[in-house]
């Protein structure tokens, strides 16, 4: 009999033999065939998946010690490079394309025992707030097929939603984590700029990328963190220092309870009454239990949603312009003329339209006549946002706020309307700016039968407060 909680139970019951990992790998491969029509898996690795298992059930019965992720099965999306196995960014342009080797988060999920089931359905190169992106069609909110699961890493997020797999591994450029994890209603935390290497990560824009985690239980994200976190030399972004025991430090409870959070993210016009209102009474509810919750000024939050577009474009511009049908990925079968018209067609043919959206945009900025106008007061604009988190963090602790404006919205709801999609990442595109982690955690429900989430950020690289924290909130709700 197989059955899942957290990571922890599960070792528990491998180690009494009450289950075993082939058991857990028949159980989701049979989930994930009863909710195909969720799309969110482009592809599955069944044999592979049980082979790994077989092998894994070899390992502990002939009394090997088990790895932190021994037989944990992990789904992966589609930007994440695995060595030998497709990864297209849910784009035509690489459709068909293998990975020639495997990210350092996927290697380091591996060394520990995971299971990998497959690869997960996305916005096309992680550019949008809704997966309905995905050059193989939308993925579909778990809890009502006619509304989106956020994006863009939707697949990932309704895998943990459906209980298709135990953990799944995101990446987060503007909330790409966190929103979707706030529309399906699972754990998502995006840890520091530089906390996990970006090697074998597609790249959107390099400055603002992080590798996420969705899961079922705070203690779960903890254990997945603490596993892939660290140095690589193939990364000289990622940072050096010491990952920390996360799954011992989060039940410490050494929680300090200074809290903040900016009023205008309370008071803006686009948030939903309903998120408005249960947010407002959980801060109460938090002062009530003994936390400091304080109100803090923030006149730039208007400014947020712009700076990150015009800096997350221009990096996508740069990044994008390998894709260009020579060496690898889609060539067109036009006839051409010269060199420009391959790329040009190439592109064209390979490229969705929000993803040419913001290469022109990107491009644009970057042109002689408009970047000190657009791309370098956007970078100054950033440089004030980082001294502003420098200096809020020396007072409180922890910073919230809602994650997303509203609940998920319908299929098709803001395709007319880029403004209209950009501005869900209003609350989330902060935390990537400034490079410090965020977790949603879901806590609330809406009265049209959604959930949604409460957004819990802190200092860089002080996981441990946040993971802290967000055990606490979720224990107390």
């Amino acid at each position: 009999m197989f059955r899942f909680t957290t990571i922890k139970d599960y070792h528990a019951s491998l180690l009494a033999g009450e289950t075993s990992c082939i058991q857990a790998v028949d159980f989701f491969l049979d989930q994930i065939n009863q909710h195909q029509h969720l799309n969110s898996f482009l592809e599955v690795f069944s044999e592979e998946a049980k082979l790994r298992a077989i092998e894994l059930d070899g390992i502990r019965a002939a009394g090997n010690p088990m790895g932190k992720l021994h037989g944990v099965v992990v789904g992966i999306k589609d930007v994440l490079c695995y060595d030998g196995h497709k990864v297209s960014a849910a784009s035509k342009i690489l459709e068909n394309y293998t990975a020639v080797y495997s990210a350092t988060a996927i290697q380091k999920l591996l060394d520990q025992g995971a299971i990998i089931i497959g690869r997960q359905n996305c916005d096309e190169f992680a550019m949008g707030s809704s997966n309905e992106n995905s050059a193989y069609g939308p993925v579909k909110n778990a809890l009502d097929n006619q509304r989106v699961p956020g994006g863009s890493s939707g697949g990932s997020a309704v895998s943990i939603q459906a209980n298709l797999c135990m953990v799944s591994l995101g990446s987060d450029t503007g909330g790409s984590v966190r929103q979707p994890a706030d529309f399906c209603g699972v754990i998502g935390l995006k840890p520091s700029y530089g906390r996990i290497s970006r090697y074998g990560l597609i790249a959107y824009a390099s400055s603002f990328d992080q590798i996420g985690i969705f899961s079922h239980t705070v203690a779960d994200a903890a254990l997945v963190l603490e596993v892939i976190a660290g140095a690589d030399n193939f990364d000289s972004t990622v940072s050096s220092k010491e990952v920390p025991n996360y799954t011992e430090k989060i039940a410490e409870n050494k929680l300090s309870k200074k809290i903040a959070y900016f009023k205008e993210t309370l008071s803006h016009p686009g948030l939903d009454p309903e998120i408005k209102k249960q947010t407002e009474d959980y801060l109460a509810s938090l002062v009530a239990q003994g936390y400091t919750v304080e109100a803090i000024d923030f006149s730039l939050l208007s400014y947020l949603v712009p700076t990150y577009y015009v800096l997350t474009t221009a990096e996508a511009s740069s990044n994008l312009s390998r894709f260009d049908g020579i060496k690898f990925g889609h060539r067109t079968h036009d006839k051409i003329e010269d060199l420009t018209d391959l790329y040009k067609k190439s592109r064209t043919e390979g490229f969705g339209e929000e993803v040419q959206r913001r290469i022109l945009l990107g491009t644009f900025v970057l042109s002689a006549g408009y970047f000190d106008a657009y791309f370098t007061k956007a970078q100054q604009v950033r440089q004030q946002l980082v001294n502003l988190t420098k200096d809020l963090f020396t007072k409180y602790d922890i910073l919230v706020s809602p994650t997303v404006p509203s609940p998920a919205f319908k299929l098709g709801e803001n395709n007319h309307s880029a403004t209209e999609m950009f501005l869900a990442d209003i609350y989330t595109v902060y935390a990537n700016l400034v490079g410090i982690p965020a977790i949603s955690l879901p806590l609330f429900k809406h009265s049209n039968g959604m959930p949604f989430g409460l957004q819990v950020m802190c200092d860089s690289f002080n996981e441990t407060i946040l993971l802290q924290c967000a055990t606490q909130m979720m224990d107390s709700k």
